[in-house]
């Protein structure tokens, strides 16, 4: 039995021996060879349309940059409780980096301190985390381009007079706040002065409950000339309200929608024409971005500039955010080209 086992060992250290020598060479893959840059994706919600096309940015980016595995993910309804509970379990996964459309942009900043305090780069988009939890924020436009745009869409709509609604996302959502402030400044210009905001109300990012308050605006507010959705979930229920109520021509939706989701709309009459960025390159960039913060290449310090690929470089202010491009408008004259592609 001795000399049985004194066989198999001097086998094993012959393996060993062959293996580094060969590896040495290049010739075997070492045990130690770097995994894949785990980045994880973290939106709102999941079956949302927007971040679906977000998510094809993300293995764009995946793809280009050869050596990532995107990991994506959200809750099932837009909660800032759900969110936290996927960041504990990314945190324990050990990823290496999180880029996510906050639901809160200051419940979640304990959670995504903890994940960086574990060297887990952590980025926001679309929706912002607080300054203090994230070491970016990549906001998809201008906030102010935003705004205008959606108000002066409203306004070519009803002829420039009249009184309008605001269909939001949750109470919370940080991109959707700062976009209705920058609404109501621009209804402060003397062009807006005929227009009229009477309500805000809120969808939370679900179909149903946005729909219910698109029904609730229009049954209560008989004068009501538009609503403007500055999300993809609530102007397409805010537009199959229209039709349902049989409005159509006399109130009209506007906001930010997906070509794809807006189209029927569009032919319907019940929308003249509404807003968005491509959420695809806006995945592509924010995936980007992480990368070159996990590699090192990337501080987050203000006036930095960031690489992202095929989108150029993006800089960030004193507030260390940079806006990707400004919103473009779809009408019945492009929306069925870009329909086939998001």
């Amino acid at each position: 039995m001795n000399s049985k086992r004194t066989g198999i060992a001097k086998l094993r250290t012959g393996v060993l021996t062959m293996t580094l020598a060969l590896a040495a060479f290049g010739m075997v893959a070492p045990a130690f060879a770097a995994d894949k840059v785990r980045i994880a994706m973290v939106v709102k919600s999941l079956g949302n349309g927007f971040f679906d096309a977000a998510h094809e940015g993300a293995k764009e980016a995946a793809k280009e940059l050869g050596d990532v595995e995107v990991i994506y993910t959200g809750p099932t309804t837009p909660t800032a409780e759900g969110q936290i509970e996927i960041i504990n379990s990314l945190i324990s996964q050990k990823v290496n980096a999180i880029v996510i459309s906050a639901n809160d942009a200051n419940a979640l900043v304990p959670i995504t301190k903890k994940a960086m305090q574990r060297g887990i780069k952590v980025i926001s988009f679309d929706s912002g985390i607080a300054k203090g939890g994230r070491l970016m924020q990549l906001n998809p436009s201008n906030a102010e381009l935003i705004g205008v745009k959606q108000i002066q869409m409203a306004s070519d709509a009803i002829g420039g007079a009249g009184e309008v609604a605001i269909l939001s996302a949750t109470a919370q959502a940080t991109n959707q706040n700062i976009w209705i402030g920058e609404m109501k400044k621009a209804l402060a210009k003397p062009e807006f002065s005929k227009i009229k905001l009477i309500a805000t109300v809120y969808g939370d990012d679900q179909s149903d409950k946005s729909y219910r308050e698109a029904i609730g605006l229009l049954r209560s507010n008989p004068n009501l000339k538009a609503i403007i959705a500055p999300t993809t979930v609530g102007i397409n229920a805010a537009a199959k309200a229209v039709v349902d109520e049989k409005l159509v021509g006399k109130v009209y939706v506007t906001g930010l929608g997906l070509p794809s989701e807006m189209a029927g709309h569009v032919k319907s009459g019940a929308v003249k024409s509404f807003a968005i960025w491509n959420p695809i390159d806006l995945g592509y960039a924010a995936t980007y971005a992480a990368y070159q913060f996990v590699k090192g290449k990337a501080k987050g310090t203000a006036g930095e500039s960031i690489a992202v690929g095929r989108m150029g470089s993006i800089k960030l202010d004193g507030d260390t955010e940079a806006a990707l491009a400004p919103p473009f408008t779809y009408d019945a004259s492009n929306v069925d080209k870009f329909a086939k592609i998001f």
